[in-house]
């Protein structure tokens, strides 16, 4: 059983494999510590602050599907399911483990 994990942060993009669903969580984990925040940005005649903006989106795909997690700018975390069509999975929990039974499920 295998993980891939793609992270993207603005244009560059890593890629990774992992065999477990814990190595998976733990390298989401330090992609997340890593992260920098955001400040607001002006475009299209609207101000962005930090909470709208995705500072970092990881996404996995593994066995039984795909999920991810959004980073925002201002450290807020938004773990889903799906690739085009996003589901929020684990609102108001540990994101972490939301991803979690998504990935074993």
């Amino acid at each position: 059983m295998s993980f891939r994990v793609t992270v993207r942060r603005g244009p560059k993009v890593e890629r990774e494999q992992w065999d477990s669903v814990d190595e998976t969580i733990e390298a989401i984990k330090r992609h997340v510590r890593g992260a920098r925040r955001l400040e607001a940005a002006q475009g299209l005649g609207r101000t962005y602050e930090p909470s709208e903006r995705i500072a970092i989106r990881i996404e996995i795909k593994g066995p039984s599907g795909r999920a991810g997690l959004d980073v925002l700018g201002d450290g807020g975390l938004i773990a889903h399911t799906g690739r085009v069509s996003r589901r929020v999975v684990g609102e108001g929990g540990d994101p972490y483990e939301a991803l979690r039974a998504e990935l074993t499920a």
